[in-house]
C-alpha cells in the first residue's frame, strides 16, 4: 500500500462564481480543484446533467479512485458489471482499475460532485472534451491522451444495455 502525502500548505477555496464552466446544457462541468492546487491529493469537479444526459462513457483509472456524490437528482453509475441508481445524498466510490461510467437516469436530471484521488491533472482533459464537442478535434483523439489523464476507455455491454 502506498501513501500519498499531499504537498500544499494553504486551503483551497473555489468560489462558485469563479469556477471555470465547460459545456452547456444538457451537460455542464464546473472545474473546481485540480491536482496541482491540492498538492496531488485530489481533483474535483461538479457535473450537471439534464434530462437523462450522458456523463462519462465506460472507462477506468489505473492509479486513482473516483468518488461520486449525488448533490441532487438521480444518476446511473456503472461500477464494474453493476449499474447503480444513485439519488440525492448517495455516494459511490469506485476503486482504481474498476470500469465505471455515469449519466443522469433516463428522463431525470443529476447534479454530481466528483472527486478523483490521488489527484490527476484533469482540467485540460475536460477542455479536450469540449473541443471534441465543438468539432475542433476528433473523438478518437482521446485515445492519444489516455495515459496522460489516467483514463482508459473500454466497452461495457452492461452499460450499453442499461442506457439503451
Amino acid at each position: 500500500m502506498s501513501l500519498i502525502v499531499p504537498d500544499f500548505d494553504k486551503s483551497v477555496i473555489v468560489r462558485s462564481a469563479e469556477a471555470e464552466v465547460i459545456g452547456q446544457a444538457p451537460t455542464t462541468i464546473r472545474l473546481l480543484a485540480d491536482s496541482s492546487s491540492t498538492g496531488g491529493a485530489l481533483s474535483t469537479q461538479r457535473v450537471t446533467l439534464a434530462n437523462g444526459a450522458d456523463g462519462a462513457k465506460p472507462h477506468h483509472h489505473a492509479a486513482s479512485a473516483e468518488l461520486f456524490y449525488v448533490l441532487d437528482g438521480t444518476a446511473q453509475l456503472l461500477s464494474g458489471e453493476q449499474v447503480v441508481t444513485a439519488e440525492r445524498g448517495d455516494l459511490v466510490v469506485v476503486p482504481p482499475g474498476l470500469a465505471h461510467a455515469f449519466a443522469a437516469a433516463p428522463g431525470e436530471d443529476a447534479d454530481i460532485l466528483i472527486v478523483i484521488t490521488p489527484g490527476v491533472e484533469r482540467f485540460e482533459y475536460f477542455r479536450h472534451l469540449e473541443r471534441i464537442a465543438y468539432g475542433k478535434v476528433p473523438p478518437e483523439s482521446l485515445l492519444d491522451v489516455q495515459e496522460l489523464y489516467d483514463t482508459y476507455f473500454l466497452n461495457s455491454t452492461t452499460w450499453n444495455d442499461a442506457r439503451s
